[in-house]
């Protein structure tokens, strides 16, 4: 997998052990770094004080979202936008977003750690999608805040630390959407049709063949 060179921003990041950047994200527990937590406070920050999630510096006009295919169907997040240099950083660096078939460490988790909002998928879809938009709105839920993508000035997709192809974006979008199907069916007939509808308009976002 290429190593991708650090964005200043990053570069300017706190270290963990190993030497990797931890994300301003990140909580910080008994000195060390989490990056499966998020830290007290840093959702609300980043939406109120328009902070880059993941560089914690002031975002800007453009309005990066890093996330699976899933969350780019439903466009909505449950993480706040990052810079455009920052989130291409992470889908091509983080090892959970980078490595598909990467599982992500779910024991040991801290006292207090909860699913974010929106519907858990708790699987590595081994495509990492930046969505980078001029805007987004805050919809509040009774398990936190999912944030809804504007439209989309440009898609960027990733797999391995470098850009996926089409047929790896297909086959993850093929695997992944049976879970989602199930979902929709406890929610009746309606949300199938909702899940179709915007598997068909996703499409056009995808990789070129």
């Amino acid at each position: 997998m290429p190593v991708p060179t650090e964005p200043r921003n990053i570069a300017a990041l706190p270290r963990d052990h190993t030497g990797k950047p931890v994300p301003w994200f990140a909580a910080w527990l008994d000195g060390v770094p989490d990056f499966r937590v998020v830290g007290p406070g840093k959702t609300a920050d980043a939406v109120r004080l328009g902070l880059c999630w993941v560089c914690g510096g002031p975002a800007g006009s453009y309005k990066a979202f890093v996330a699976g295919p899933r969350c780019g169907s439903n466009r909505n997040s449950a993480e706040p936008p990052a810079h455009r240099d920052c989130a291409v950083y992470s889908a091509q660096a983080c090892p959970f977003l980078a490595v598909p078939h990467m599982r992500r460490r779910e024991n040991n988790l801290p006292e207090g750690a909860r699913d974010p909002a929106g519907i858990a998928i708790k699987r590595n879809p081994g495509i990492t999608l930046v969505w980078i938009t001029k805007s987004y709105r805050v919809e509040r839920t009774p398990d936190g805040p999912l944030f809804a993508f504007g439209d989309p000035v440009e898609v960027l997709w990733y797999a391995h630390g470098r850009p996926a192809t089409r047929a790896e974006v297909e086959e993850s979008i093929r695997t992944g959407m049976p879970l989602l199907r199930v979902e929709a069916e406890r929610d009746g007939p309606g949300a199938v049709a909702e899940l179709e509808e915007m598997a068909a308009d996703f499409t056009p976002l995808l990789p070129a063949a």
